[in-house]
């Protein structure tokens, strides 16, 4: 959300200077694209307070989760009502910045969803920035901090599948991951992944591969909607106004009970892989 912060809250002083700083027209602006999205469950980075979040997804209509940390910024999830949904701790192990380090790192946002017959695991985060499509072996550019914060994803999906759920990672990976991609290949040894987003380049930001991803795991990988990748750009007569430098990517899932582990998705992911 670039910065998503109530301009008259308590943590806007301590925030950078050169941030966005948003109007009221612009948070209209906003809500008026978060309710055209039209989604049950949205994945959210760089929101300040549930209450801020709260200008674009009202709680009358979505429960908002966000993680504990205290940070400025935190993955937030948007889920609509009447969707039962609780918070599982944070991933706290994906800050893997040092105790004495001038920035600490993100937490993973976890929730479980109640979908009506599998539960939904959902993990929403926002890694470091900077390692964009550096090998695995690359020591600048943030990528050690990158291939850490992978290794502690790897660990969550072996628990996930190790307790057979239906699961979801999601966000801002800043990474330009492809079915080939080495960090890509490191979640893939924990458990068979889809890439939702793979073969494909982002129409917003003119055309650029994405680095915001949804990735299926489990049962989940069966739920997928084939064709249903979409994202949702911005028009341009809604500019100058500050609305975020992301796009929204979405795809469509459709529940259902898990299946048999012998019936179960292949372990390596096919390169003819779509939405």
């Amino acid at each position: 959300m670039e910065w998503l912060m109530a301009e008259d809250g308590p943590l806007a002083a301590t925030a950078p200077p050169d941030r966005p700083h948003r109007t009221a027209a612009d948070f209209e602006k906003l809500a008026a694209y978060a309710q055209h999205l039209d989604a049950d469950i949205i994945g959210l980075q760089e929101v300040d307070a549930a209450t801020t979040a709260e200008r674009l997804f009202p709680a009358r209509t979505n429960q908002i989760f966000m993680t504990d940390d205290a940070l400025l910024q935190h993955p937030a999830l948007a889920i609509r009502k009447p969707l039962r949904a609780h918070k599982n701790p944070d991933l706290v192990e994906l800050d893997v910045a040092p105790a004495a380090a001038a920035h600490q790192l993100r937490r993973g946002l976890d929730v479980t969803v109640e979908t009506g017959t599998t539960p939904l695991r959902i993990l929403v985060l926002h890694l470091k920035t900077g390692c964009w499509d550096n090998p695995v072996a690359d020591k600048q550019h943030n990528c050690p901090i990158l291939v850490q914060q992978f290794g502690v994803l790897q660990n969550w999906i072996s628990a996930r599948a190790a307790a057979h759920e239906a699961f979801v990672i999601m966000g801002d990976f800043n990474r330009r991951m492809t079915v080939y991609d080495p960090f890509f290949l490191l979640l893939t040894h924990a458990a068979p992944l889809s890439l939702t987003s793979a073969g494909w380049a982002s129409p917003c930001e003119n055309g650029s591969y994405f680095i915001d991803h949804i990735l299926l795991g489990g049962g989940a990988q069966s739920w997928l909607q084939p064709h249903s990748l979409r994202v949702m750009t911005y028009r341009p007569d809604t500019q100058p106004a500050t609305l975020s430098d992301h796009c929204a990517v979405s795809v469509r899932l459709s529940p259902r009970a898990s299946l048999p582990s012998a019936a179960r998705a292949p372990t390596t992911p096919t390169t003819g892989s779509q939405p």
